[in-house]
């Protein structure tokens, strides 16, 4: 009796070993993803692309990460992808991005040259019927958020930092930054050679009900971009 038991014992052990798992359990994804010793652009897509480190990623489409040469001297930052963006999986490809475009052409900058991202990297928003409304990413989101910006910043090493918005200058910044008393001028960027400028987000100006006061605040838009080329100009002569 006892030789067709252990027989049997031996069958059904294979059998459990042939049909086990292939895969190890996979625990609870952390809320925060470990940063590796040293970052390329490309790892950090990828590694960006199945961040879950809030909750936005539940109902955006897509990760939109950041897009531009990795020498670029200056790294824009904006707020949070659009719904344009968030379809596109690209930064600044709508009408913000379409203004955008034109502001940095008058102000003689070339956009290809230009490292272009948001503070927070899924699109935030609120159903209305087939349309998607904007919404603005709070406190907790952005600082989920930061540390893409962070390791971007590390990555490209740029001159400059345009922080374009209230969210985007809370990013870089590390806090609260008003936007209309810090316009303007450039700010140092702590325990880093990085300088800061910080103006209003694209989209703001296309809020704008008012065609005068819309034509006032692009320029001092673009006013701002000068600075943030002419400071280029002055590195370049520098170096």
């Amino acid at each position: 009796m006892i030789k067709p038991l252990i027989e049997s014992a031996e069958r059904s052990t294979s059998a459990m070993i042939e049909h086990a798992a292939s895969e190890p359990h996979t625990p609870p994804e952390p809320l925060m993803i470990r940063r590796p010793a040293a970052d390329s652009l490309a790892a950090l897509r990828a590694e960006a692309a199945d961040c879950r480190a809030c909750d936005l990623y539940k109902n955006a489409t897509q990760t939109v990460f950041g897009e531009g040469p990795k020498a670029a001297q200056i790294m824009l930052v904006g707020e949070q992808p659009g719904d344009k963006e968030d379809l596109a999986g690209k930064p600044f490809v709508g009408p913000a991005g379409l203004l955008l475009d034109r502001a940095l052409e008058e102000a003689g900058i070339d956009r290809r040259k230009v490292y272009v991202t948001n503070a927070v990297k899924h699109f935030k928003f609120v159903p209305r019927g087939k349309i998607r409304l904007h919404q603005k990413p709070n406190t907790p989101e952005i600082r989920a958020c930061r540390q893409w910006y962070e390791r971007e910043l590390a990555a490209i090493k740029p001159d400059l930092v345009v922080a374009m918005g209230a969210t985007a200058a809370q990013s870089v910044f590390g806090k609260m930054t008003p936007i209309n008393r810090n316009r303007g001028r450039l700010i140092d960027l702590e325990e880093t050679p990085v300088k800061a400028l910080v103006t209003v987000h694209p989209s703001y100006l296309l809020r704008m009900p008012d065609a005068d006061a819309k034509a006032r605040e692009y320029k001092r838009f673009v006013d701002d971009l000068r600075l943030a080329a002419a400071f280029l100009r002055k590195s370049a002569h520098a170096a």
